[in-house]
């Protein structure tokens, strides 16, 4: 049967013949480009940056960057000095070291100086009511010399401070060191490098730690410099997965000309990708430098196709010219439309409204829109060259030999009867999936960073210091604005319902201690009055509250100038993802019921601000996201096979595949957020590639006068084994990230291992059993969509 080649079809062929009569000029045009890029690529930088975790748009955002210029401690270092000696903290040779730390740590670039707060630092102070008045001086006293004295003097100082869990810990074996970074140096106005700061945070742990000392650091620069510095074996996983693809490779097409020329052309890619982004001005985040390993992946997968179509016809008789020209006609559309399908995977995750994920959806798709070039277009030129070798030709199915007794017994599945089978295997991998998948969190699992590993450094250190201090790293800031203006302090509505809050806080599930300004003037209006806990109360006049005047000051950073704004800050345990919710929801429940017209309290600040946001906005993004896709998905997969029953056979498997991977998040106990969303739109979108491939082969088959099973078996034949060789190529690389020391790494790793995997048995499986039942398949076949073979090839 023949057919009249579409207006697409006779463009393909066009631009075919175009790129077979200048393939030797287009090829050192496409070197020459690859030696640029290659030396731009030289000069691609890692570009972390607090901001670019912020969804900006957020309310929370909006309010914490408004507040931020007044409070700061979202982007915040803590340095925790322990002594493991003898005694307590109260020493020479601790408080030494204590104060070396504090004056390392004020001179580190980026750290904002007035903000470093620790017992040598002049804005930690004691102050105490007595027979003579208010008495009150620094805790370690400008005389500090380390003699007896001194000590029992700072030590006496310490304990009236009320510092004993905050800056001093609760056992008093340790104390700490605290500051914030800024966006840029003070001094020299350039980006503050956060792998630097982590550097000199490791140098001053290097410097001190001894037999009795002990530094435990973290903060979102301590994390990136841990990140930054796990990135280093990514390398050498990237290059493990190079070598096993390279192996899988030669095994499946006993040519080591084409395994050579699909490795290079998927390299290709990333080469061209790493080189562009200097030329635009952007970095790569340490969160998105697994991208080029996607697009390496994502190149094999198109160029496998590439090759065993160019070998196919080979081995039919054909020279190489015409081979590559003829695969090219073949692959070029179903391959452009899945480049186009990954593209879109990449680009829908761009719905969250975060910077550094815009930054990975922008730069992940100019690495697959680069394939179009490279794999659809360099690759065929390429291959136009080559012989192929006599092992590549040894064990291959003549075309005149009997069926592949594989793949004739899985054509089975495209007739109605046994199609009933793979229907009731869906249906209970179904329910299983949508069981499991609800049980799915939103947000971090686990204390520490999720980034890491349980035993890293890092989270060590930070379960060491939620461990010994009334505060940690993970605190919510609730900013009060009184639209009155002046003096709130003073006003006993305002404090009041600060107090409310305070109080009804502390009483929260996940909530290790609340500090705000109305807690610190009960404790000073006490004082004033002898002591008497009876007086620890918000008086209901200005004037009695003016006794509280000393908690009023904005250098213990709770208020601004003159209390028109204050914040509450609320340390949690931990940053789980229930756990913040769960205390934002009570958060808003008490600023409902303490709230006053004198008082507006606004969500939030702190890092707890910035992962509420973030998590919420992953949960809002999450159906947009998916709804996007897959419409998306549907229209070009409607625009080009022009039928909605192969829409369907395509779709149904790729949302089978996605509640799976859900239902496989929850099962290992993986959070929906920032750094694992992405995933369920990279799966899908490198998902459809496989049912695209066979679907349009199957059409192609069906047009030739093949009934749906025979059409099925031989596109399994052409296009199916270079599928789920790539599948498993691709699974097998991903899979080496599950023994990689960040955590989300091997995240990531198990999730594309299964989506890829998972994906194409569902397109090889549910596929065929779908178009059964759609009248067996009648339907499928529209002419005009069918790539029509150029005349050598027929013959």
């Amino acid at each position: 049967m023949s057919h009249t080649p579409s207006r697409v079809e006779r463009w393909v062929e066009c631009c075919a013949d175009g790129l077979m009569a200048w393939r030797r000029s287009l090829l050192v045009l496409f070197v020459l480009i690859t030696v640029g890029l290659g030396y731009s690529a030289t000069q691609v930088r890692l570009d972390p940056a607090f901001n670019k975790q912020i969804p900006v748009s957020h309310d929370y955002m909006l309010n914490f960057l408004d507040y931020s210029r007044m409070f700061t401690g979202a982007n915040r270092i803590l340095v925790s000095v322990r002594w493991k000696g003898e005694g307590d903290i109260y020493n020479p040779e601790f408080l030494e070291t204590l104060q070396n730390v504090t004056d390392d740590v004020f001179f580190i670039s980026g750290v904002s100086r007035p903000s470093v707060t620790s017992l040598f630092t002049p804005n930690v102070r004691y102050i105490e009511v007595t027979e003579e008045g208010y008495v009150g001086d620094l805790v370690v006293p400008p005389h500090y010399s380390g003699t007896v004295e001194d000590l029992a003097q700072v030590r006496s100082n310490a304990a009236r401070s009320g510092q004993v869990g905050s800056l001093i810990a609760n056992d008093l074996r340790s104390a700490l060191v605290r500051a914030d970074l800024q966006d840029s140096d003070a001094r020299t106005g350039a980006a503050v490098s956060y792998a630097a700061v982590a550097a000199e945070l490791e140098a001053i742990r290097d410097r001190y730690a001894s037999d009795n000392i002990e530094i435990h650091i973290v903060g979102f620069a301590k994390l990136v410099g841990d990140v930054i510095e796990g990135l280093s074996t990514v390398i050498g996983f990237f290059v493990v997965a190079f070598f096993i693809t390279a192996a899988l490779l030669w095994i499946y097409t006993r040519s080591l000309k084409l395994t050579l020329v699909a490795l290079v052309v998927a390299l290709l890619p990333v080469i061209w990708l790493l080189g562009l982004l200097p030329l635009l001005g952007l970095g790569i985040d340490p969160m998105s430098i697994l991208v080029p390993f996607l697009i390496f992946s994502i190149g094999v997968s198109h160029a496998v196709q590439m090759t065993n179509a160019w070998k196919q016809d080979v081995l039919q008789g054909c020279d190489s010219i015409n081979a590559a020209r003829s695969a090219f006609c073949k692959i070029f559309i179903p391959g452009a439309l899945a480049l186009l399908m990954n593209a879109l995977g990449f680009a829908v995750i761009m719905l969250i409204d975060i910077p550094i994920v815009h930054e990975l959806g922008i730069t992940a798709c100019i690495g697959v829109m680069l394939m179009i070039i490279t794999n659809k277009m360099m690759l065929p030129i390429i291959i136009s060259h080559l012989s192929l070798e006599a092992s590549a030709r040894v064990g291959n199915r003549p075309v005149s030999a009997g069926r592949h007794p594989l793949w004739w017994r899985l054509s089975a599945l495209a007739l109605p009867g046994p199609a009933l089978v793979v229907f009731a295997c869906c249906v209970l991998l179904l329910g299983f999936g949508v069981t499991k998948a609800r049980q799915l969190e939103v947000g971090d699992i686990g204390a520490g960073a999720p980034e890491l590993r349980a035993d890293s450094r890092y989270n060590q250190d930070n379960e060491r210091i939620i461990g010994s201090y009334s505060i940690g790293l993970d605190v919510l800031a609730v900013f009060v604005e009184s639209p009155g203006g002046q003096e709130a302090c003073l006003d006993p509505k305002v404090m009041r319902a600060i107090e409310a809050f305070d109080f009804e806080m502390r009483n929260v599930t996940g909530v290790q201690s609340v500090q705000s300004v109305a807690s610190m003037a009960k404790a000073v209006i006490a004082g004033n009055n002898e002591g008497n806990p009876r007086w620890a109360a918000i008086p209901g006049a200005p004037r009695g509250l003016q006794q509280g005047s000393l908690a009023y000051s904005p250098d213990h950073g709770l208020v601004s100038e003159g209390c028109a704004h204050q914040q509450i800050l609320v340390f949690l345990s931990d940053h789980e993802g229930a756990t913040i919710f769960h205390v934002v929801n009570e958060a808003k429940r008490v600023i409902a019921a303490v709230s006053v017209p004198e008082a507006r309290f606004k969500l939030a600040g702190g890092n707890v601000g910035v992962m509420a946001a973030s998590n919420e906005a992953v949960k809002r993004a999450e159906v947009i996201m998916l709804a996007a896709l897959f419409c998306s998905v549907a229209l070009f997969c409607l625009l080009t096979f022009r039928s909605l029953r192969a829409v369907l056979c395509i779709l149904v498997p790729l949302g089978i595949v996605a509640i799976l991977c859900n239902a496989l998040m929850a099962m290992l106990g993986i959070g929906l957020k920032v750094a694992t969303l992405p995933v369920m739109a990279l799966g899908v979108g490198v998902g459809v590639d496989y049912g695209i491939y066979l679907y349009e082969r199957i059409q192609h088959e069906m047009a030739e006068g093949r009934d749906l099973r025979t059409a099925f078996y031989e596109a399994m034949c052409q296009r199916g084994t270079a599928a789920v060789f790539t599948a498993v190529t691709m699974s097998i690389g991903v899979c080496t990230w599950a023994f990689a020391p960040l955590k989300f790494q091997a995240d990531m790793g198990v999730l594309l291992a299964f989506m890829f995997l998972v994906n194409v048995f569902g397109a090889i499986l549910v596929l065929p059993a779908l178009a059964a039942w759609f009248d067996q398949g009648r339907a499928l076949v529209t002419p005009r969509t069918v790539t029509a073979l150029p005349a050598e090839a027929q013959a």
